[in-house]
């Protein structure tokens, strides 16, 4: 049977029942929850849900999925096609950060990155406050994968170059 790979975006008010709300459907229609990210945030629920179904399911569901709406959850659809799971070419890395918080960290950081060809896998990011000194302190954790050949010395050079222009700490790690 041919299946299909949707990635699913959801937004609501946090409640409890919404992660239940959204897996009814998928169990309803034979659909595998197979990979997801998913948090609270401002006083929301949102998630992006990665979900294997038959094909012929996909329309019943995506119906399924969208009719939530009337209790107040989004919940987009989106056909994608799997990728195969390699390791990626290049070398992967993490970088960790620190720092009183401030707009555009991410912006510049990002922008560093891809200026060098490293993509971003996975990024985490948290402001809390800071304890002793007063404040705001954002955290970030990012899991990267550079391009094959990329200058290791480089590209950490460069970023500790930008974390002394904002002011934040900053470690680049090999993933092992």
């Amino acid at each position: 049977m041919p299946m299909t790979t949707l990635v699913l975006t959801v937004l609501g008010d946090d409640r409890a029942g919404l992660v239940s709300a959204v897996s009814a459907p998928l169990k309803a229609n034979g659909a595998s929850w197979e990979r997801s990210q998913m948090a609270r945030l401002a006083g929301k629920f949102a998630g992006i849900v990665e979900v294997s179904v038959a094909s012929s399911s996909v329309d019943a569901l995506t119906a399924d999925l969208e009719a939530l709406s009337d209790h107040g959850l989004s919940v987009q659809v989106e056909r994608t096609e799997k990728e195969p799971e390699v390791a990626p070419a290049g070398t992967p890395f993490t970088l960790d950060l620190i720092g009183a918080d401030r707009p555009g960290i991410v912006a510049d950081i990002s922008a560093l990155l891809a200026g060098a060809g490293v993509s971003i896998e996975e990024l985490t990011t948290e402001v809390r406050e800071a304890p002793m000194a007063g404040g705001l302190l954002f955290e970030a954790h990012a899991t990267l994968a550079a391009p094959a050949g990329a200058d290791e010395a480089a590209l950490r050079s460069s970023l500790e170059q930008l974390a002394d222009e904002l002011m934040v700490d900053l470690t680049l790690a090999t993933e092992d």
